[in-house]
Parts: structure tokens; sequence; C-alpha cells
């Protein structure tokens, strides 16, 4: 081992999924990571990292700095997340200790199994667009709870450079202009008149313009004020309920009075090729990611060729049977029993692979196919003291539920529609559910998030997370992939073209080259090229130097920075 960056454990990989050639080609066309001695933050947004670094050069912790990233990415990337959603969030603090905490958001009290059906069929739609698909959002709770069990710093403080963010305006980038152009999200900014602000003028802002949020920035001075009481009990509250009702939805007062963050849910635990996998449990897919790990255990999948489609077919044969499982098990744990340590043992993995052929796909596993574009953002922190910090936080698809709060700026989630609408249903990302994942009041509903930290010996080498719907999963899974058997920078990695396969058809980037495709093709896999479908914002820890480095993922023109 040596503190060389481009060392195997100084790296991190996402979705690997080329030729060998033209792998070697796209490792050339990447930068050096992002290099720092004392701390690190990659996330999807340039200027959200840059008040995670102010937090860390002002003394601040990675969580202290995690705080100020996640407030400051519901301003320059409130497509994807805000405080209108929920998240998770992966501790590992610099006495050893590691802790999941849950702040997923949860069905309102007046909710039924059935409130998306009509004559016995799912209305398109009301699941995911408007005052119906609205949870109770859960991250100004959970961020509350991580800074005071964690961070060193108050909520002014770490609040203050996404304050200053949002009265001054977020830059706009051209993946801003890209998605504010999407024909959905032009039709829930027609529908609901409060998301204007988006479109300054009436019309997509220019980029390199700044959009100015001054009623986000009141909304984030009262909570860093009066804390999470200004959100769900206060005038924050009165505006989201008065906003949902008003379009018919059922979320109340006490709804929002009534949220609680998990903080007692264990973490999951796997282990890959000597090295402890660690990530956030059920309703989060944490073990999943764990799951496709176990089965790949089972071949030298760096023996077989980074790009090659041998290791891409393997890598989709565990992908189906994960997400086969991920439809028929997963759910609240509060409410269901989710057989976790089976799921992510050995032998269960053992079992899968036996009906894996290395020459044949399998005939479709029972899942779903993808589906919206996720609107989740990931991000990735580490701090001079030893504390790494993973964050996946989301308001389900771009521009959630598309209605905003009045007044506040707060864009409110669409997570109800993660739950089973109906047995056979897929959900806006393809993905099917069962009796375990029905929609009952104050549950939570499954989420794909999977924020995963990897240690040897003891010591925290990789954290990564992605955004992308039912695709994080895969992402995260096959980063780790390629961290620990094919060996690239981070950045390299992060650049790397991808794959996803959830039981029916095997996405490849539109890069992956044509001999690589028509041997997936030979052997069974329905292949769609498709375009980018997700982001991952990762770091590494040097293990000799303790040294940081980060990537964000260009996909989402997001940036890393060290000091």
């Amino acid at each position: 081992m040596t503190p060389n960056p481009r060392s195997t454990l100084a790296m991190l990989a996402v979705v690997g999924v080329v030729s060998l050639s033209a792998a070697l080609c796209a490792r050339a066309a990447s930068p050096n990571p992002a290099t720092g001695t004392r701390g690190m933050v990659a996330s999807a947004n340039r200027e959200a990292t840059e008040a995670g670094v102010e937090i860390l050069k002002r003394g601040g912790n990675a969580i202290d700095a995690a705080v100020a990233v996640g407030y400051a990415l519901g301003v320059g990337d409130p497509y994807h997340s805000g405080i209108g959603g929920g998240g998770s969030m992966l501790v590992r603090l610099a006495s050893g200790e590691v802790h999941a905490l849950d702040f997923r958001e949860m069905a309102p009290r007046a909710v039924d199994r059935d409130m998306y059906l009509r004559e016995g069929r799912v209305v398109p739609g009301l699941s995911t667009d408007g005052a119906l698909s609205v949870a109770v959002p859960g991250l100004v709770a959970g961020y509350d709870e991580a800074l005071r069990r964690f961070g060193t710093m108050s909520r002014k403080t770490v609040l203050a450079p996404a304050i200053r963010l949002a009265e001054r305006g977020a830059l706009v980038t051209p993946y801003y202009t890209t998605i504010v152009r999407d024909k959905r999200v032009q039709d829930l900014f027609r529908r609901f008149p409060e998301s204007h602000i988006f479109l300054p003028g009436g019309r997509p802002p220019a980029i390199g313009d700044r959009l100015v949020q001054k009623n986000l920035a009141k909304s984030y001075r009262l909570i860093a004020e009066r804390g999470p009481d200004a959100f769900y009990r206060g005038e924050i509250a009165e505006a989201i309920v008065r906003s949902i009702q008003a379009h018919g939805g059922l979320m109340t007062r006490d709804d929002l009075a009534g949220y609680q963050v998990k903080v007692d849910r264990a973490p999951v635990r796997g282990a890959y090729r000597g090295f402890e996998i660690v990530s956030v449990p059920p309703p989060f897919s944490g073990g999943h990611v764990i799951q496709i790990l176990n089965i790949l255990e089972g071949y030298d999948v760096a023996k077989l060729g980074r790009g090659s489609s041998e290791p891409i077919h393997l890598a989709a044969e565990a992908m189906k049977r994960a997400y086969a499982d991920h439809a028929e098990f997963m759910g609240d744990p509060d409410f269901v029993a989710v057989p976790v340590a089976w799921l992510v043992s050995k032998s269960y993995a053992g079992e899968l692979r036996k009906g894996i052929s290395p020459a044949q796909a399998t005939p479709e596993v029972k899942s779903g196919k993808p589906g919206l574009p996720g609107g989740t953002s990931h991000f990735s922190i580490a701090d001079r003291w030893g504390n790494v910090v993973a964050v996946t936080q989301t308001i389900d698809t771009h521009f959630g539920s598309g209605l905003v709060a009045q007044g506040t700026g707060i864009v409110l989630n669409n997570e109800m529609d993660d739950f089973t609408t109906a047995p056979g249903v897929p959900n806006a990302f393809g993905l099917l559910g069962g009796a375990a994942n029905a929609i009952a009041p104050g549950k939570r509903p499954v989420s794909s998030m999977a924020p995963t930290i990897v240690f040897k010996d003891g010591r925290p080498r990789l954290a990564v997370g992605c955004a992308g719907g039912s695709r994080i999963i895969t992402g995260v899974a096959a980063a780790l992939v390629n961290v620990l058997d094919f060996g690239m920078t981070v950045q390299e990695a992060v650049d790397f073209p991808r794959h996803h396969s959830q039981g029916s058809a095997l996405w490849v980037e539109r890069d992956v080259p044509e001999d690589v495709r028509t041997a997936l093709i030979a052997r069974g896999h329905l292949v769609e090229e498709r375009g980018a479908w997700n982001q991952c914002q990762a770091i590494s820890v040097d293990p000799t130097t303790g040294r940081p480095f980060g990537a964000a993922d260009r996909r989402q023109q997001g940036a890393a920075s060290g000091f």
C-alpha cells in the first residue's frame, strides 16, 4: 500500500461497463481527484461543496459540514432534494462508532392502502404529482438530531452559508436548465403557480444566472433561530399544511408535529474481499448492495477484465435477484419483519449464485422496469479527526410533487409513490412492492438510498452514495466492485460509464462499445442504450497518510474540494 492517490485503497469507482480499451481511454481522460490534507467534501453542487468546506475550515467536524451541505443543496439542487423531503445518514465517528440516522418521510395519518385506486385501478399521476403524493418531511428533524448528537456548531453557524446562497442566488448550471425544460416538470410548473419561482420571468433562467430564493432564505433563518419547531409546529408548518390542503391533500399540523427521527436502527454490515461494508438498514437499501456484492464475491471479477461483457453479465444477474428480494421483503421495520440477516448472508448468496449461468441471462426475474428520473442527491464528507459521513437526501422525482409551500420556497416531496400503490403496479422508478410496503398511517416507504462506508482493519477507506431512484442500489454496489476489484482513482471511477438491471432490461450508457453490447445480447440480455440516469459522489482516505481524495459526478456538474 502507498499514499499514491491511484493506489487501490485510495480509490473509489462507479460502475464500469465499457470494453477494456475504451475503459483505459476513459481513465486517461479523467482529471486527478480532488485532494486535501484536513478534510474533503464531494457533493452534486459546487456551491454546496463550498459551504461544507467553509464549515470545515472554521473548525467544524464532518457532521457540522454535512448539515451545511444538506441545506445548501436545497438551494442549489432544488430539483433533487431539500427540506421538503427526507433522507438517511451514515456516520462514522472518530471514536470508531457507526450510526445510521433514518429521517425518511412518513405517511400522514389519514391515508389508506387503496387511496390511489378508483374503481380498482391506480389513477396515473395521483401518487406522483400534487398534494396527495406528499409524505411528512423528515430532513429538518434529521439534521437537527445529527447536529445535536454528533456536531460541534450551532444551527445558526451551519445554516449561514445556505442562507447567504439563497439570498444572493445559486448559480444556474446546464443541468438545471435541462431539468426545468422536461415535459413533466413543465406540466407541474403550470399546475402549481408557487413553483414559478424556478422560472423567473416565466422562462428557464440562462446558464450562469443566479436563482434568488428569498422565501427559502426566510424559512432557513426561522429554522436557524427556532430549530425544528419552526418547521414542524410554527409558521412553516402552517404554510405547508395550508398549501397541501388547498390542493386536496391529507396532511395536518398533527402529522408534522408527530414526525420522529429514527436513531436506533443498526447499520447493516457485510464483507467483500477482506473489506467491511457498512450501509443503512431498512427501509433503506444498503442490505441489497451487500447482497449483490455477496453474489459477485464468488467470481474472480477482476480476472474477467474491467469493462468486458463477462463481469457486466454477472453483475446484472446479481442485480436481478437483489431487486426480486427487494420487491418481496422490503418494508418499514416498525411495521413488518424484514429478514435482513438472511438477505445479507453468504449462504443465501451462494444459493442465489447456483441459479446464475456464466453464459446465459436468466429469464426475467420478477421486478419492475426503471422509470422517471430521481430527485435525489448524495454527498460524502471526511474531516481531519477521522469522522466520515455519507448522506443521501431526496424529494423523490424531479421537483417532487411539484407543489411549493406558499411563501416558504420549500419544494414538497412525492414520496408516497414509494409505497406499493397496488399489487403488481410499479412505482415511478419501476419498482414493484408487496404487502410489506403497503400504505399505512405513520409508515415510512421503502427507499433505494444506500449511503455506504467501507472499512479495512477498522479504519474508513471509502464513502460513497448515488442518486437516481432505483438505480442507486446498482450504482453503489458497482462502485465498490470497481474500487476493490478494478482499481481506478476516485474521479476516473465516477466518470466511468454505468449499467443497471432490476429484473427486465439491462440499461447501459450510450458510450458502451458495440462489441460489449453485442456480447451481452448474445447472452440473452435485453440491452437498452440510455443516457446518464444517476449521479454519484465519493471520497476515499489513504490508509497510510490519512489524506482524503474526492470526486463529484461530472454528469451533474458537481464538485469535490478539500483543504
